[in-house]
């Protein structure tokens, strides 16, 4: 059997509806967040996305680069592990923020569009355009939608429908020498499994589904080996 660590590299081996909450850290505290990484300088250049940034995180929309701007969005950077963490107003800070904002519209109604399927029972369904992931079972919503980190770019998640073929509550990738807490492999490989990542922090694991711990565990707790998996959409940058 093939498993993979969290990169994704293989290897092989014998063998309750929450709606996605604390997306982004208040402004006064993001700002405090990041004194401790100071040295690196904010920069003066407003960015492409400068008003997009500015609306999102609760500051003066006016197209203009700031001192408290800058700050701001640096801690954002800082806080999701997106580099340079200057504080200017770029592509991929705007890409994680719009992101969020998909997210946070999904609500408790995730499968609106009706793209997971609803005649399987069980399933996981896992959104690659919103990186989002959910548990249902027909129609009814059982657990989140929850935020996710899947494949970057070139080791993308694969879509489609997969089934769970193989359960480690401590899986030890030897490639990556880490601990995959959780972890339920459903396609080659690539598995849900816990990490201490920050969910939008770029550019995204080697192929797995990253979750944040209570969600690995909750995850763990409601499916077993054989229950489907439907993975389906396009990662924003892949």
């Amino acid at each position: 059997m093939r498993t993979r660590g969290p990169g994704g590299a293989r290897r092989w081996r014998g063998g309750v509806a929450l709606a996605v909450t604390g997306l982004v850290v208040p402004l006064t505290a993001a700002v405090g967040a990041g004194t401790a990484q100071a040295a690196t300088a904010c920069t003066t250049k407003a960015g492409p996305y400068q008003k997009q940034v500015e609306k999102f995180l609760g500051r003066p929309v006016d197209g203009r680069q700031s001192p408290a701007d800058c700050r701001a969005v640096q801690s954002f950077q800082r806080q999701h592990g997106i580099t340079p963490d200057m504080g200017y107003a770029g592509p991929l800070t705007w890409r994680t923020m719009d992101t969020m904002i998909q997210q946070r519209a999904a609500g408790k109604n995730p499968n609106k569009a009706g793209k997971c399927p609803v005649n399987k029972g069980r399933i996981a369904c896992v959104d690659l355009t919103r990186q989002l992931s959910w548990v249902q079972d027909g129609a009814k919503l059982v657990y989140g939608p929850v935020p996710v980190r899947t494949g970057r770019d070139g080791a993308e998640t694969r879509t489609g429908l997969k089934r769970i073929y193989h359960r480690n509550v401590k899986h030890w990738s030897t490639i990556y020498k880490v601990w995959m807490p959780y972890s339920q492999f459903f396609d080659g490989g690539q598995a849900f499994h816990s990490t201490d990542k920050s969910m939008w922090n770029p550019p995204g694991s080697g192929g797995c589904v990253n979750m944040r711990p209570k969600d690995a565990k909750a995850y763990w707790n409601l499916l077993k080996n054989g229950d489907d998996v439907y993975v389906y959409g396009r990662k924003p940058g892949t």
